[in-house]
């Protein structure tokens, strides 16, 4: 049912969270399987996950930001906490205050955290970041393989050797070979650090990608980490809204901004209450769908912000104050992604803040 004070309800299963935690650590055989919940837990909110993982047994979370990581101290006061975006000038402090491990990816990180670590007196772990092929964050292999010898890994008290997969989700793709042996070189070269390759589709690439620590992180909020197989993940979030209004146009007749949508004939549209304000993507216009009475029910002109329009001239006589289903059953996160031409991530982390949220446990056993 949609509360009569938000125009759509978004229900996240805490429990599906758990099992795909749980699912993810059962494909690590044994080593430790962290969770990557940034991004206020891919949109599902981290102070409603953070304690749900905790419980399902889950001791290591990643996230991005200094800020995002001090809220998960709050959370889960014993948890090894790692910053992924690294250390800003001047955050040290404020890292080791609130016991977090930024993951380091340049020398004057890795220098600037070693001199506070030599002036707290006592040992305040980091990862150190090696780029593989993202060019993006982290040191060049050679100039880690330079490291190896250098006692400044141990003056920043480096307990992790970490790398991130260009394209793990594709897993015919030569670069993840190249990865793989890069880091089999980095390892072989600092054999004493514990170790982290895989990420959510890392997990299915084999036994070989998963080194001492998995951190998944799409694959538990339900995105199939497996594209073009079936989704080994639960499903986590269900979007319903309200339909405002329905009526009847005639052949001839637009509908939307700009009158981008002619009905072909006698059609009936209904307006839900839902637009790209409440993170549905505008992009979705003319190529999203949602479900009415179990029916998929086309998008017909452009988005608005606060307002979607459905044709739902073949469901069964839908009226003001039914339900439209946005995510979920046969439109999971994927497919939803892929009707905006984009992927189930952006949907996971635009979720808005408007929607009344529930929170169920449902599949969780």
């Amino acid at each position: 049912m949609i509360e009569p004070s938000h125009g759509a309800t978004l229900t996240i299963d805490l429990g599906a969270i758990a099992a795909n935690w749980r699912r993810l650590a059962a494909e690590a055989g044994g080593l430790t399987c962290a969770a990557v919940v940034k991004a206020d837990a891919y949109g599902c909110g981290l102070a409603r996950v953070a304690p749900a993982l905790w419980a399902a047994g889950c001791r290591t979370f990643f996230v991005a930001h200094l800020g995002e990581a001090v809220a998960a101290r709050a959370l889960l006061p014993e948890a090894t906490l790692y910053v992924l975006n690294g250390l800003l000038p001047g955050t040290g402090p404020a890292l080791a205050a609130h016991g977090l491990r930024p993951v380091l990816g340049s020398r004057d990180e890795l220098i600037e955290w070693a001199t506070l670590c030599a002036a707290s007196g006592v040992p305040l772990p980091a990862a150190l970041h090696v780029d593989t092929g993202m060019n993006r964050l982290g040191f060049s292999v050679a100039d880690a393989l330079v490291l190896a010898g250098d006692s400044l890994l141990a003056q920043a008290g480096i307990d992790l050797l970490m790398t991130h997969l260009v394209s793990a989700e594709l897993p015919e793709d030569d670069v993840n070979a190249r990865q793989a042996a890069d880091f089999a070189r980095l390892r072989a070269a600092l054999p004493h650090l514990p170790a982290s390759f895989a990420n959510s589709s890392g997990v299915y690439l084999g036994a070989s990608a998963h080194h001492d620590l998995l951190r998944p992180g799409y694959a538990l909020f339900g995105g199939n980490p497996t594209p073009g197989r079936p989704n080994p993940m639960r499903p986590v979030v269900r979007l319903d809204a309200a339909i405002v209004q329905v009526r009847t146009v005639t052949g001839g007749e637009t509908a939307g901004y700009n009158a981008r949508w002619t009905a072909d004939g006698p059609r009936r549209l209904a307006t839900l209450s839902l637009g790209y304000a409440d993170g549905y993507p505008r992009s979705a216009s003319g190529r999203g769908a949602a479900l009415v009475n179990g029916v998929r029910c086309p998008m017909v002109g452009l988005i608005s912000m606060d307002l979607v329009i459905l044709d739902v001239t073949d469901a069964p006589e839908p009226k003001r104050g039914d339900t439209a289903l946005i995510i979920g059953d046969s439109l999971d996160i994927d497919t939803v992604g892929r009707a905006a031409g984009t992927i189930g991530y952006e949907i996971l982390t635009g979720l808005g803040s408007r929607y009344v949220r529930h929170y169920v446990t449902g599949t969780g056993a």
